[in-house]
């Protein structure tokens, strides 16, 4: 079993990711001995996207930079309940020909994360037939972890 102190909180600029990384923040902000890794996971471009004549490292750049921002704001939130700067680490990829999900578990297993924390996307059933959910795919495929998915 991986180590339950390392915890990786998957973010995107969602409500209920905010969600997540607040119920975890309360949880784990007043533990010692905890490392927690911000992971932003964004999807690849469009299939159109490269039709405007925009590159793939356009895409990337734009992305990144964003995700820059986001990871901040959530170090922010989570410094504010306690857990020490030092002790937040972050990882910015795109789902290259994979899920999100898929791409989330890949993180979690080969960092060894004991923790994996997702906010609840709110989808209908028939999303959720159609396109699937991130946590949902999390819950059935995570091994060697606990999921925490909050809503």
């Amino acid at each position: 079993m991986n180590d339950w102190k390392k915890v990786l909180i998957a973010v995107d600029s969602t409500p209920t990711s905010d969600k997540g990384l607040e119920y975890a923040g309360k949880i784990i902000g007043k533990l010692s001995g905890v490392h927690v890794c911000l992971l932003h996971v964004y999807p690849e471009p469009p299939p159109d996207y490269y039709s405007s004549g925009k590159s793939l490292a356009d895409y990337q750049k734009k992305q990144e930079a964003d995700a820059a921002v986001l990871v901040e704001k959530c170090r922010n939130m989570l410094t504010g309940s306690g857990i020490r700067r030092e002790a937040i680490s972050r990882d910015v990829r795109m789902a290259e020909q994979k899920t999100i999900s898929d791409t989330i578990l890949d993180v979690q297993q080969h960092g060894e994360f004991g923790t994996v924390v997702v906010g609840r996307r709110g989808v209908s059933k028939a999303e959720e037939f159609l396109f699937g959910s991130i946590s949902n795919a999390l819950v059935h495929h995570a091994r060697d972890c606990t999921v925490w998915v909050v809503g």
